[in-house]
């Protein structure tokens, strides 16, 4: 039983759930006080490094997230085998975590090479990928800024296949996506706040995805969103150390020498 039963589908709430989500996690992120001791970045160098004003970001993301919800409506529709008024027999929580963790699996492996070749091909580099860059300091609501082939092939389609490889069912999915979204957020947030469950339990995090959106860090940290193991096994990954700036606030400093 969820609190959308009887109110809305599985497949309704699949669609607009993660998107509402972006815009309430993000958003909360982006009013919250300065917190500059928590923070990776000043609030200067936000404004003095990005190349993109905030109006364009948020313009760009609705854009895709439309994209995301004609694609994902379209998902459910051919493979949803039940009637509205039908009851859907969801299964096990152990069978579900199991395809929720193998989706997660699908989703890193998707990203890493679909987002590592967006690097090493220049051409598709400096006409689609460098979009998200534009973003040298990234902030919540901009962790879906792309451009919308990017967008439409990296983060839609990944989670489509995601979907369908893990074998979820719509309800399943709704977890899924909505925490995909939520950790895609919270690795771009910029904010190493006290208690935060995904720095808790995920290596890959702001402070390591930090790392790959720095000028030096281009050709390492490519994982997403889930876990770095792909890195690790490819000889991209970098560990980080925060350490303690002169202003108060903090840095994720690479442990290893970038070329």
């Amino acid at each position: 039983m969820v609190f959308w039963e009887g109110y809305v589908s599985d497949e309704l709430m699949g669609t607009i759930a993660p998107i509402a989500l972006y815009w309430i996690y993000g958003g909360a992120y982006m009013l919250m006080p300065p917190l500059k001791r928590y923070r990776l970045h000043t609030k200067r160098e936000e404004e003095e490094k990005n190349i993109v004003d905030l109006p364009t970001v948020v313009k760009g993301v609705l854009f895709q997230q439309l994209l995301q919800a004609a694609v994902v409506k379209l998902l459910f529709l051919v493979t949803s085998d039940s009637k509205p008024s039908e009851p859907v027999t969801q299964p096990p929580i152990y069978l579900q975590l199991l395809q929720i963790l193998i989706g997660m699996f699908v989703m890193d492996t998707w990203q890493y090479f679909v987002h590592r070749y967006l690097h090493t091909n220049t051409y598709l580099y400096r006409h689609i990928h460098s979009y998200h860059h534009r973003l040298v300091v990234p902030y919540a609501i901009g962790a879906l800024y792309n451009h919308p082939l990017e967008g439409l092939l990296v983060d839609t389609v990944g989670g489509a296949i995601s979907f369908l490889v893990s074998g979820m069912s719509a309800r399943t999915g709704v977890y899924f996506f909505c925490i995909s979204v939520m950790k895609t957020v919270d690795d771009h947030c910029g904010l190493w706040l006290p208690g935060n469950i995904f720095h808790i339990f995920f290596e890959n995090n702001c402070a390591y995805h930090d790392i790959h959106h720095s000028l030096r860090g281009l050709k390492y940290n490519y994982s997403q969103p889930f876990f770095p193991f792909w890195d690790k096994i490819l000889g991209t990954y970098v560990p980080y150390q925060l350490v303690r700036r002169e202003d108060g606030g903090l840095e994720s400093v690479p442990l290893k020498k970038l070329d």
